[in-house]
C-alpha cells in the first residue's frame, strides 16, 4: 500500500509540474506579440503543428494595421513615460466646422486601431474629432508584452494628456474589451484624467474572470487552470494580475457612463457586467444589452441599435 501511495504521489507530482510548465508557456504566449510572424489558421495546421499549439501555445503576431479610413486623418506617434511608442491616427475636423470635442478610442486584446474603424467613422460623422491608438505590443506600437490593461493604463494617460494639452473641448473615452478595462484602471490610477463621458464595451469584471472566460472559450475547465494561468502571467509580466479589477476601478468614475455588452458573450459573463454597473457611483449611467451579439464588435454586429444608443448618449 505504501509503495502504491508513493508511486501515486510521484505521478501526481510529475503531472502537476508538467501542467505548470505548459500553463507557464501558454501564459507567456498569450501575453506576447511579435512582428513578422506568419499567421496560420488552426484548421490549416498539420497534426504536429496543432499538437504543438495546444501544448505550447501559439506565437502571436501583431495584427496588421490596414488603413481603410475614408475620413481625413494623419499618422502620429506618442511616447509613454516608460518609453513605449504608440502609433495613432488623428481624425480632425476643420476648425471652421466647430467639432464637438474628441473621442479617444482604445481597442481590444489582440486587435489594433483598424478593428474600430467603423466606430471611429461614426463618431467622426457625428461631429467629433477622433484619436485612435494601438495599445503597446499591438498593431504598429512598440513593445511585445501585453498586461491586459495593467500597464496599458499609462497608454491611456499619455494619449489623454496629449489631447487635453491641445484643446479645452470635451474629451470622451471609448474602449472595447481590454480597452474598456484599461480605461477603468487609468481613471483609478490617474485621478487627473477627467473625461466628459465614457463608453465602455464588454469589459471584464476581474482579471481572474477574464482568465476563466478564456478557459470557457477554449472548452477547458476553469479551475484550477485559470488561476494557474494568471499566476504565471503575473510572474512573467512582473504585474500582479490578480489585482486587476475593473469592477473596483469604476468606483473612481465621476462622469456619465454608457456600458454595453452582448448577451451571447462567452468571454464576459453577465455577473461581471452587473457588478461593474452596480459599482459605478454616478447616477448618469446606462446599461445597454444586445441580443445575438457575442464578444465581438457591437457596432458591426448591430449598428442600428448601437448608433442609436451612442448618439443619444453623446447628445
Amino acid at each position: 500500500m505504501k509503495t502504491f501511495l508513493k508511486k501515486a504521489g510521484i505521478t501526481l507530482g510529475i503531472v502537476f509540474i508538467l501542467l505548470n510548465v505548459i500553463l507557464g508557456i501558454q501564459a507567456y504566449r498569450f501575453s506576447h506579440y511579435y512582428d513578422d510572424v506568419k499567421k496560420t489558421h488552426f484548421a490549416e495546421m498539420s497534426f504536429f503543428e496543432k499538437l504543438n499549439t495546444l501544448v505550447l501555445g501559439e506565437i502571436l503576431a501583431k495584427e496588421k494595421v490596414v488603413d481603410s479610413l475614408h475620413v481625413p486623418h494623419t499618422n502620429l506617434t506618442l511616447t509613454t513615460p516608460d518609453g513605449i511608442r504608440l502609433a495613432c491616427w488623428n481624425l480632425q475636423h476643420p476648425a471652421t466646422e466647430k467639432p464637438r470635442g474628441t473621442v479617444l478610442m482604445f481597442h481590444g486584446h489582440g486587435s489594433s486601431r483598424s478593428g474600430i474603424i467603423p466606430d471611429a467613422t461614426y463618431f467622426y460623422n457625428l461631429g467629433w474629432n477622433v484619436f485612435m491608438t494601438d495599445a503597446r505590443a499591438h498593431g504598429e506600437s512598440s513593445g511585445n508584452t501585453c498586461t491586459i490593461g495593467y500597464k496599458e493604463a499609462l497608454d491611456v494617460k499619455t494619449v489623454y494628456d496629449y489631447i487635453a494639452g491641445k484643446t479645452q473641448q470635451p474629451i470622451v473615452l471609448f474602449g472595447v474589451s481590454m480597452g474598456a478595462a484599461t480605461i477603468t484602471k487609468a481613471l483609478h490610477d490617474y485621478p487627473e484624467i477627467k473625461p466628459y463621458k465614457l463608453i465602455l464595451e464588454s469589459p471584464f469584471g476581474k482579471m481572474i474572470e477574464a482568465a476563466e472566460g478564456k478557459m470557457r472559450s477554449m472548452k477547458l475547465p476553469e479551475e484550477p487552470l485559470s488561476g494557474l494561468l494568471l499566476f504565471w502571467g503575473s510572474v512573467e509580466t512582473g504585474c500582479w494580475l490578480f489585482s486587476n479589477k475593473p469592477e473596483e476601478y469604476v468606483k473612481s468614475i465621476q462622469c456619465p457612463v454608457l456600458l454595453q455588452w452582448g448577451r451571447d458573450d462567452d468571454r464576459i459573463a453577465r455577473k461581471e457586467i452587473d457588478a461593474i454597473f452596480k459599482h459605478i457611483p454616478v447616477t448618469q449611467k446606462q446599461l445597454v444589452v444586445y441580443d445575438d451579439c457575442g464578444h465581438e464588435s457591437i457596432c458591426r454586429n448591430n449598428f442600428p441599435k448601437w448608433s442609436s444608443a451612442v448618439s443619444t448618449f453623446l447628445q
